[in-house]
């Protein structure tokens, strides 16, 4: 109909412009204008006649558009998450036994030494030349205990000259025994395989037991300490599912914790875990902060988007379906019960089965029993 009414329009525009070449007067041209006007007014009042007459014969010119998602039994976990530090085993700050002038400084910063390997020399001048003296009166003291002990054996001289004789010598064996001892706790030497990460006093420096020299780092291995309210003490276990995230460094891991505390602690009522971490590369450092996240909840069933749950006035949770009978869609609003919900989704324990097909884009919209329209779009 929209089409016919078309063309008679157009057909009386190109009659107007045949007209217009043999019309001259004003009058004749007003006249015909006037007849023009009243025949696009008719055609327009039929035009409008007959799309109403369209409208009232479309039977989906009011339904909803939605479209549909359907349901399906996955593993869901819950975690909680809280706030952990990276700490190091190998990670200390090496102090001299004995006090002394730094005498060689053999490593610098940043370099890689093996365990024994040594990093610091401290002068021990004074204890070489103690060690020497010492030396040389041992010597004679020895040669003073065997003529000693071969006259005793030959039953000639006293006991007690045999005896001063062996003491002095075993008094003075045991003195070099201590001065050689002292002598080695002058070189600092490395515990472990590790990074220099700090030297601390320079060439010349006094140092005492007080102070440290070197901080020396082995990063292999680190920790993730991270303290969990009691609340949580009959979930957390020994090997805990666990995912720890590094914002700084953009880094995140999955490991299991390796160590749960035995101690409530008084001030804040929570416990210490554990968690080992493999860092070959390096790249997690000491008292780095890690956003720890503890399992605390896993089933397999039916998990929905939160932002399709809503709420009655009575606090109840529910969701939009779609039944289809006769080719025809109707939303059906169905009661649920919800356990858990984590990162935007909901595990549902009662309610829905896996047959069941949710109003996805437009649950906010459409009501309990409405026809709708379903699209793929």
């Amino acid at each position: 109909m929209k089409k016919i009414i078309t063309i008679l329009i157009i057909s009386i525009l190109l009659i107007s412009c045949k007209n217009e070449s043999k019309t001259n007067s004003l009058e004749d041209l007003t006249d015909q204008k006037t007849t023009l006007t009243g025949k696009i007014d008719s055609l327009s009042k039929e035009l409008k006649t007959v799309e109403y007459q369209i409208s009232e014969l479309d039977d989906n010119k009011n339904l909803q558009i939605i479209t549909i998602l359907p349901i399906k039994k996955d593993t869901f976990k819950h975690y909680v998450e809280i706030q952990g530090v990276v700490h190091a085993d190998k990670n200390i700050e090496i102090r001299p036994e004995l006090g002394g002038i730094v005498k060689t400084i053999f490593v610098k910063e940043g370099q890689q030494v093996a365990r024994g390997q040594t990093l610091i020399q401290l002068d021990d001048a004074e204890l070489k030349d103690a060690i020497t003296e010492l030396n040389t009166q041992l010597s004679l003291a020895k040669t003073t205990f065997e003529r000693q002990k071969r006259l005793w054996e030959q039953k000639i001289g006293s006991e007690i000259q045999y005896l001063q004789t062996k003491t002095k010598k075993e008094s003075l064996e045991n003195k070099l025994v201590s001065l050689k001892t002292q002598a080695k706790k002058m070189k600092i030497t490395a515990p472990f395989s590790g990074v220099v990460d700090e030297i601390f006093p320079k060439k010349g420096e006094l140092t005492s037991p007080q102070l440290a020299i070197i901080r020396l780092l082995n990063l292999d291995n680190v920790y993730v300490e991270a303290d969990v309210t009691e609340t949580y003490l009959p979930i957390i276990k020994i090997g805990t599912e666990t995912i720890i995230n590094f914002p700084s460094i953009h880094k995140k891991v999955t490991a299991k914790i390796t160590q749960v505390g035995n101690y409530i602690n008084p001030n804040n009522r929570s416990f210490k875990t554990r968690i080992n971490l493999s860092n070959k590369n390096q790249s997690i450092k000491p008292n780095l902060l890690a956003d720890v996240k503890f399992l605390d909840f896993m089933a397999k069933g039916i998990i929905v988007p939160s932002n399709l749950i809503q709420q009655d006035q009575n606090n109840n949770n529910y969701v939009f379906t779609v039944k289809t009978k006769n080719g025809e869609h109707t939303v059906v609003k169905s009661m649920i019960t919800t356990t858990k919900e984590y990162n935007h989704k909901t595990y549902v324990s009662e309610g829905l089965t896996k047959n069941d097909t949710l109003v996805n884009v437009g649950a906010r919209l459409v009501q309990n029993g409405e026809i709708v329209k379903i699209t793929t779009n």
